[in-house]
């Protein structure tokens, strides 16, 4: 056991002790919470003792690389030629969204700096109520768009696979086929953290090898000449690049919880290293298949975006590797999906529910399977993707825009016990438990962000300005960062107080 000291509130704390506040005790007794792939971790978001902490930051590159291998990605791929784009317009748009992978990784190294959850370091942003406020309606959010989304895709490719196999009732075997998956993905959200670092490296080798192999399958269907039925030129073509940036950085915007899944590294380990191996692990994949749905979509007729890629993907391949394709997407859905239900359990506790994790993440999958449910009743997973992934920014790239900048700033100096002291006389319960910079800059990065988009339901005034032009991403992004900065006039001392 470590030393024991007191804090402001009273409370004794250690590495086998345990001290309550209204979202959960800051510690909790070690035999409860050992980080083990045999059994459910029972830690949410206590505090992790310097002597619990374990792995490297190389660790986390398989970890974010199995998540990322996606059927989504070819999709959204596929999507960039639908906007219009040349396959090198589609490919540059790729790659400039993928630098946006840099800013999870910069995020990620203050889970291991407090020792605690991504939902508990943002009290730091916005306050102790505040940021329940914003755990509640911004990664609550998140996490639902996701889970639907990814659990969307395995439904739908699922379904018809047994389909193809005489199963063709279109209502109770799309909810079959969500039902099992979901109930899979929870399983291993309920175990966290130790079967995720010892089970995410086999299945993102398992995933790249099925995905590669249906890649070698789309080649030869690859129309090398391709060319935009009606090229674009000028604002129409502006508008195009745009949406299908706002799309593609959706995905590692979202990305927020990045700290909960490399809290468990010794509070030694490099930010850098941390930084460096989630955004490689995120972007590679992102690339790589992102680029797949590019070249998919040349070879593709006007019919197929009709009846789906999914299923146009599946009429593709041999008889043998469909199977397996599905196979390769249930997987990556379990692994996306349970790393998902994993930190929005801890989100829960942040909010202040006196709930231990793993019932928290059985909420969750509830949740997740219902709307997910609806969707598979209710639209095509090309459309469902994009525009979700469209509003999604909304309150992603602001939200993510102030958590760098405040990393940056506090140069990755969070006191975890001065996060859970929720008191009046707590160092981050600011005005009335709100904290006016990180509320005022949220609120106003998401209405620019909001009237800059362009989708098909929602045209903001700005989009309209320009013609149809979506510069959502940069500009709300932006905005949100210099109001954060210039509205901490204090500087932050070394030790990342005022």
């Amino acid at each position: 056991m470590t030393g024991i000291r007191s804090t402001a509130d009273g409370a004794a704390v250690g590495g086998g002790s345990a001290r309550s506040t209204s979202a959960g005790p800051a510690f909790a007794p070690d035999a409860e919470v050992a980080d083990s792939a045999a059994r459910p971790e029972t830690r949410g978001i206590e505090l992790i003792d310097d002597t619990q902490r374990h792995g490297r930051a190389r660790d986390l590159f398989l970890i974010w690389a199995a998540p990322s291998v996606s059927i989504l990605n070819l999709t959204i791929g596929a999507s960039l030629i639908l906007l219009g784009l040349e396959v090198w317009q589609a490919i540059a748009v790729i790659l400039a969204a993928s630098l946006l992978w840099i800013l999870p990784g910069v995020i990620a190294g203050s889970g291991p700096a407090s020792g605690t959850a991504g939902s508990v370091v943002t009290r730091a942003m916005y306050g102790i109520l505040g940021n329940r406020l914003f755990v509640a309606l911004v990664g609550w959010f998140i996490g639902a768009v996701f889970l639907s989304l990814t659990w969307l895709a395995s439904s739908f490719m699922g379904a018809d696979l047994l389909r193809r196999v005489g199963l063709q009732d279109p209502v109770w075997v799309p909810i079959g086929v969500t039902v099992v998956v979901a109930a899979v993905t929870i399983l291993v959200a309920i175990f966290g953290h130790g079967l995720i670092l010892r089970a995410y490296p086999y299945m993102a080798a398992a995933l790249f090898l099925i995905f590669l192999a249906v890649a070698g399958f789309i080649l030869p269907t690859v129309d090398w000449q391709y060319s935009a039925p009606a090229p674009l030129t000028g604002t129409a073509l502006w508008s195009s690049v745009s949406i299908g940036f706002t799309i593609l950085a959706s995905t590692p915007l979202s990305f927020i919880n990045s700290p909960d899944i490399a809290r468990y590294l010794p509070r030694s380990t490099k930010p850098s290293h941390i930084a460096a191996a989630t955004a490689l692990g995120g972007a590679v994949p992102f690339i790589v298949f992102t680029i797949v749905g590019v070249l998919l979509a040349t070879g593709l007729s006007a019919a197929a975006f009709d009846v789906g890629i999914d299923v146009a993907l599946l009429d593709l391949l041999p008889g043998w590797l469909g199977p397996l394709l599905v196979v390769g997407v249930v997987l990556n859905t379990i692994a996306l999906n349970a790393m998902t239900a994993y930190t929005s359990s801890m989100a829960l506790q942040a909010i202040g529910f006196r709930l231990r994790r793993i019932p928290a993440a059985i909420i969750v999958g509830v949740v997740g399977t219902a709307l997910t449910i609806y969707l598979v009743l209710s639209s095509s997973l090309l459309e469902a993707a994009n525009l979700m992934l469209q509003f999604l920014v909304v309150v992603s790239g602001p939200a993510m825009a102030i958590f760098v900048v405040d990393v940056l700033l506090r140069r990755y100096r969070y006191d975890g016990i001065d996060l859970f002291h929720d008191t009046r006389s707590g160092r981050f319960w600011y005005s009335a438990g709100w904290s006016i910079p990180g509320i005022t800059s949220l609120l106003v990065g998401g209405v620019v962000t909001a009237v800059c988009l362009s989708t098909s339901v929602w045209e903001g005034p700005i989009a309209q300005l320009t013609s149809h032009v979506d510069v959502s991403v940069p500009l709300g992004m932006a905005v949100s960062a210099l109001l954060y900065a210039a509205l901490l006039r204090t500087p932050l001392g070394k030790d990342g107080r005022p």
